[in-house]
């Protein structure tokens, strides 16, 4: 019998019989009728002994003195073989004592539907692949990635440019090259981002870069240099960033984007030192978070301090805001990841007045007393 993973067709016949019999009945006229015509070895005795034909199924019912029904044949023989077996049940006339009609109701590629499955399977693996990956800072990405799992591109300005829901509220805009690339930044948690759609630069895009900052993110190829250009002609826009060279933005992993938005800023197209802001944080402070970078970086840890800077707290990152709940005197938080609005406003809820981490999301509201750093700002990285 053949094992399932190599079977090939299922034949389907079904059958009208002129009286009451049982599926013994009907196997015994297949196999009955059917022996002898083509020779030893199209026998289906042989064929099952050589697994070449799974278990026969019949499925039958009897009413008002008549039985009707369907015969189903695995078979792992070539095509050809198939349709020489199918026809050779079709020939059948008689079932026990009783006249019988069978009839082809197809013969079904079983690869095909594997085919389908493990197709759509695929695509559920690209799906969870695209926001994963090998890098320990993925995890970092989890909650900005769920934050936005309804986000939905919008259309904007009289040419209908593709664009994320937060491109009105933000007051830094991203600009990329097309509509996938969008997507691609929405899958990352980065909702105020605008399309150019095309070579040109539509009036609506110079109309907003008068209005807000805005900063290109563009393909590493020769069309990005293209557009690159062509900004630098009609528009004030002073950050540039660009995918590694011969990558599309499309293309990029999350972790690859929000490395590339947290490095070192471009502008024109050459790539300048970030400025540190140690200078406006007190000595103490510095000196703390510089302790407990030392301690948390690559960790995934978050720390939580009092007013005297006495850590009260730590645990993983995925479980900071339950802690802010429980914690009293809470003013310090440094952890290893993404300072998101979320975070920003359980902060803001609980008193805390200062938040550390490697990067700050998109923040459209901040608390008026609370100060958001990054590493980098100060100077630990």
């Amino acid at each position: 019998m053949p094992e399932s993973s190599i079977v090939k067709y299922l034949i389907r016949i079904k059958f009208e019989i002129e009286g009451v019999v049982e599926k013994a009945d009907v196997i015994g006229a297949i196999f009955g009728q059917t022996e002898g015509l083509f020779g030893p070895e199209m026998n289906l005795n042989e064929l099952q002994k050589n697994w070449k034909i799974g278990r026969i199924e019949i499925k039958l019912e009897s009413k008002h003195d008549h039985t009707n029904g369907e015969v189903q044949i695995p078979i792992a023989t070539d095509v050809s073989t198939a349709a020489l077996i199918a026809a050779a049940i079709e020939n059948i006339d008689k079932v026990g004592p009783c006249s019988a009609r069978f009839q082809l109701g197809g013969i079904e590629d079983v690869r095909a539907f594997k085919r389908k499955v493990i197709a759509e399977r695929a695509k559920e693996i690209m799906k969870d692949w695209a926001s994963k990956t090998t890098s320990q800072g993925e995890e970092i990405i989890k909650e900005v990635t769920a934050s936005v799992k309804s986000a939905r591109i919008i259309q904007y300005g009289k040419e209908n440019l593709p664009a994320g829901p937060g491109i009105y509220m933000a007051n830094e805009i991203y600009l990329v090259e097309g509509r996938a690339d969008v997507l691609n930044l929405l899958r990352c948690g980065i909702e105020n981002v605008i399309a150019l759609e095309g070579t040109k630069v539509p009036e609506s895009i110079i109309k907003l870069s008068r209005e807000k900052t805005i900063t290109a993110f563009l393909d590493g190829d020769r069309g990005g240099d293209l557009i690159m250009k062509e900004l630098q002609q009609v528009t004030n826009i002073k950050k540039i960033l660009r995918a590694p060279a011969g990558k599309e933005v499309e293309d990029l992993t999350p972790v690859e984007i929000l490395a590339i938005l947290r490095a070192p800023e471009e502008k024109n197209g050459k790539r300048e030192p970030a400025k540190p802001v140690s200078s406006t944080v007190p000595e103490p402070l510095l000196a703390k978070i510089k302790e407990l970078y030392q301690s948390i970086d690559g960790t995934l840890e978050a720390s939580i301090l009092d007013d005297k800077m006495v850590q009260v707290s730590q645990a993983p990152v995925n479980q900071l805001i339950d802690n802010l709940s429980k914690v009293k005197n809470a003013k310090i938080v440094v952890f290893d990841g993404i300072i998101t609005q979320r975070l920003v406003d359980i902060c803001g809820g609980s008193g805390v007045e200062t938040i550390v981490g490697h990067r700050v999301g998109e923040i459209s509201k901040k608390p008026v007393n609370t100060t958001i750093l990054t590493f980098a700002q100060i100077g630990v990285v």
